[in-house]
């Protein structure tokens, strides 16, 4: 089975390359939401139309001139159980919606997990394009190819006045939503957060946790992202993220800096705590796994902890999510279960590197 590639391993491929800014940035994401013409939105449709599109956008990107792109599985989330479809969650493929819309939803994978294409979730078509780092420009000129070579064999809902039609009238207009994931330690305990989101929806982009809208702040991981799709260019869109990104990591870069000046005991104590757990604990529920998680990618970003690579912690953090517990198990797990064997998982992990 296809799928099966794709959640074997926690971390995808793209995720093993360092990218610029990579002690802050975690990755960058450009998703592209479009329509078919004459062809209702995906909540409206029959099972018979949901597949039509399903059959219709597949076939142009598997067989098509996306092939000069690379090569794509098409996965059938009617095909998945529930423990597949959360892995694919948690490693940022596909969506919360997506996974809910099984009936009649799809997505088309790369082999290195940097693109996905979901079929009717909220919209007809979702490309997304990650990379690591602060790459939010390639994401873009990735994002955009994809969709010239799609929209060159594929009649997509366009109106002249509103530009493309979406199922949500916050993505009519360019359609756009471009992301970046920050780990943000320094400015968490330093208490500018509070402060610092309402500035950043101030100037046009939102907050939000690992997983998007109404999700958590798992791990001090942050999603921002824009607001708006009507009224702006993409190009507008991605310099504006760009610039309040850029000032966001020199933020927190002088937050680590005062910090380590100020209260470097504090934070080596903070740090070595984190470890001492994390290699140590019997038990470990996903909340504390995440804090300590950050807490130890912290002390590797200050060079306070030696030996262990960020793409360690990375690998971890989908590792112990309980999707990926319960699917590397076979088995649905209690609460407590998942705890201990998220202890346990993270143990070995440490211990192989030690």
């Amino acid at each position: 089975m296809a799928v099966e590639r794709y959640l074997q391993n926690a971390i995808s491929d793209w995720m093993c390359d360092d990218g610029p800014e990579s002690d802050i940035v975690i990755s960058s994401r450009v998703r592209i939401a479009r329509n078919l013409k004459d062809h209702p939105f995906p909540l409206l449709a029959t099972d018979s139309q949901a597949n039509a599109v399903i059959n219709k956008v597949s076939e142009t990107i598997i067989n098509g001139k996306m092939k000069q792109i690379g090569n794509f599985d098409l996965i059938l989330l009617e095909d998945l159980n529930d423990l597949q479809k959360k892995v694919l969650v948690e490693k940022h493929l596909i969506s919360l919606n997506l996974a809910n819309e099984s009936r009649k939803g799809a997505v088309t994978l790369s082999e290195n997990e940097a693109i996905s294409i979901m079929i009717n979730e909220e919209d007809h078509i979702r490309i997304q394009c990650l990379y690591p780092g602060l790459q939010i420009n390639q994401a873009w000129e990735m994002a955009n190819k994809i969709d010239d070579i799609l929209e060159k064999d594929l009649d997509y809902a366009f109106d002249e006045k509103r530009g493309y039609l979406t199922s949500c009238p916050t993505n009519v207009g360019t359609g756009i939503r471009a992301s970046v994931m920050v780990h943000l330690p320094a400015l968490v305990l330093t208490n500018q957060m509070n402060r610092l989101v309402p500035a950043i929806t101030q100037v046009g982009l939102t907050v939000r946790g690992i997983y998007g809208e109404g999700s958590e702040a798992l791990g001090n991981l942050f999603q921002i992202s824009n607001q708006i799709t009507l009224g702006q260019s993409e190009e507008d869109i991605i310099r504006n993220l760009h610039g309040v990104v850029n000032q966001i990591i020199e933020l927190e870069r002088q937050s680590r800096r005062n910090l380590v000046e100020e209260k470097r005991f504090q934070i080596e104590d903070k740090v070595g705590r984190a470890y001492g757990i994390l290699s140590n604990a019997k038990i470990i529920d996903s909340k504390e796994a995440a804090q300590r998680l950050s807490d130890l990618r912290l002390g590797i970003d200050l060079k306070m902890i030696k030996g262990i690579s960020a793409s360690v912690v990375n690998e971890l953090m989908v590792m112990t999510q309980p999707g990926f517990l319960q699917y590397i198990a076979n088995e649905i797990l209690t609460p407590e279960e998942r705890d201990i064997r998220r202890a346990t998982i993270i143990r070995k992990k440490l211990l192989e590197i030690k």
